[in-house]
């Protein structure tokens, strides 16, 4: 299998001087792109934006100097895009339902064009490698470096956007939900070095749910269904591999949303590698919900995160 090409070790561009630099973004599901459009915006960049159709929020093209939409399968188009208006910096932002893939019709629905088929041909058709998000997001990766199009991590540009380290939270976790934090982490850190998922919901060191195609909100909602008792810990954290380009982890309201309807109490997250959105009403939800929320980072998990009395939370 093809190895993932590495972070450009260029410095990201700045619009401090002279004109404002150009970006492209490519745009998926969620709050996320949208928080980077603005943030882009507000430092000066011009954003040429690009919807995946079914996937964006509309709302995306009030907040792009450009914007147009572009089919699942339409790598070409998305290519043509973005050549026409002169980008060569873009960044990905947003989750992309990878489950429809599998409806039925899926690929006579989407209509991939010809790029999309040489991309993806030893995936789907092929079968010579394998369907993993990381290795489907670094074909795609790939494929529009072969055109001039280089792909950075959003955070580059919006660094502010990655969660601090330390208890966001009015109400700390307790002894038992150190526990299961200590115990979810590792556990979630191993599903993401061989690329399942991200997510694991646990209560007292027993695995609720682990996250794969579904996402955390799904994988949040069964292990409420499971435990209707509720009181279960949600950890989320990123790959020992994470390619902070594409499928970093994020929160926002509707995880903290989720977790309260599913019956769980506490979320803890890996600090500097997890973005948050909209924090100020993710903190406030919190607190109106006795919700815990902790980020931790790998380095001091085991001294501070969950081992003892942690002074970090």
């Amino acid at each position: 299998m093809a190895s993932i090409p590495p972070i450009i070790a260029a410095q990201a561009p700045t619009a401090s001087t002279g004109e404002p630099r150009h970006v492209g973004l490519l745009a998926g599901w969620g709050r996320f792109p949208l928080a980077v459009a603005e943030a882009l915006s507000a430092r000066g960049y011009r954003v040429s934006g690009l919807g995946i159709r079914h996937h964006a929020d509309p709302a995306l093209a009030e907040r792009c100097a450009d914007f147009g939409w572009v089919g699942l399968a339409r790598l070409g188009s998305a290519i043509r895009y973005f050549r026409r208006r002169g980008v060569s910096v873009a960044m990905m932002a947003g989750k992309v339902h990878k489950v429809t893939l599998y409806h039925p019709g899926a690929w006579l629905r989407y209509l991939p064009d010809l790029r999309t088929i040489r991309t993806f041909y030893p995936h789907f058709i092929g079968a010579r490698e394998d369907r993993k998000d990381d290795t489907l997001l670094g074909a795609i990766v790939r494929t529009f470096a072969e055109d001039g199009i280089v792909f950075h991590p959003a955070t580059d540009f919006v660094p502010e956007l990655l969660v601090r380290q330390g208890c966001l939270s009015v109400r700390h976790p307790t002894a038992r939900e150190r526990a299961d934090i200590e115990f979810g982490w590792r556990l979630a850190k191993e599903l993401g070095r061989v690329d399942v998922g991200q997510s694991v919901v646990v209560k007292d060191r027993t695995p609720l749910a682990i996250e794969a195609i579904e996402g955390t909100d799904e994988c949040i909602r069964r292990a409420g269904q499971l435990c209707k008792s509720g009181g279960f810990t949600v950890v989320k954290v990123a790959k020992p591999q994470q390619d902070m380009r594409f499928d970093v982890p994020t929160i926002g309201l509707g995880t903290l949303e989720t977790i309260v309807a599913s019956g769980g109490r506490a979320l803890a997250i890996e600090a500097g590698r997890t973005i948050i959105i909209d924090e100020p009403q993710v903190i406030d939800f919190a607190r109106r919900h006795g919700i815990a929320v902790v980020a931790l980072t790998a380095d001091e998990f085991v001294a501070t995160g969950c081992a003892g009395e942690p002074a970090a939370l």
